[in-house]
């Protein structure tokens, strides 16, 4: 039987991690799993991931980006005189808008890092990403706390099934921007200027 080169295969297999994951979680991925919904041989698996691990990172990576990608076109939050905790929490507003069980796979796969060692450093890129965004308006300690109510903002909405409030969003990061000297909007958010 004569190889077939397949220069996409590698990302198909990611991609069916990703729905493997967000069809059976975590403990539902397995090479043979994702061999059959990537619809490639189990061997391909394996050859491009030696271990679950592997995968896992490399689906984290994927699913990171989409966030990632959203921050880094917001033309918004480049701006020095855009209002900071408004662009983040409309930001949040849209990752929860364009689908909330993308959202949820995403946070599981971020999660996993509890239980394996190996995640850990892919999701502190995360963070450290998107701090490093954030520290071109602020300072990196007033980044750092911007990520984390982020991070805890989308917890608790994925946690308790409730609806994101972009209103309740904007006054907490507002809050936090506000107490690293930034200044106020006349709607009463901070807008952090450099």
């Amino acid at each position: 039987m004569v190889r077939r080169y397949d220069p996409e295969r590698r990302a198909r297999i990611i991609d069916a991690a990703i729905r493997v994951v967000g069809a059976k979680g975590i403990a539902g991925l397995s090479h043979r799993s994702v061999a059959a919904e990537a619809d490639v041989p189990l061997g391909s698996t394996t050859y491009h991931f030696a271990s679950l691990d592997e995968l896992l990172i490399a689906a984290l990576r994927r699913s990171n980006e989409n966030f990632a990608a959203l921050m880094r076109d917001s033309a918004a939050l480049a701006d020095p005189a855009a209002d900071l905790a408004a662009e983040l929490a409309r930001l949040l507003g849209e990752f929860f808008g364009a689908d909330r069980g993308r959202a949820e796979l995403e946070y599981e796969l971020y999660l996993a890092a509890l239980r394996r060692p190996a995640l850990r450093p892919v999701a502190a890129e995360w963070t450290d990403d998107t701090a490093g965004l954030l520290a071109a308006r602020t300072d990196p300690a007033t980044a750092r706390a911007l990520v984390a109510l982020m991070d805890g903002i989308c917890l608790q909405v994925l946690l308790t099934g409730g609806d994101y409030d972009e209103a309740y969003a904007r006054e907490m990061l507002g809050r936090i921007a506000l107490n690293a000297g930034g200044r106020v909007c006349q709607d009463g958010t901070a807008a952090v200027q450099t």
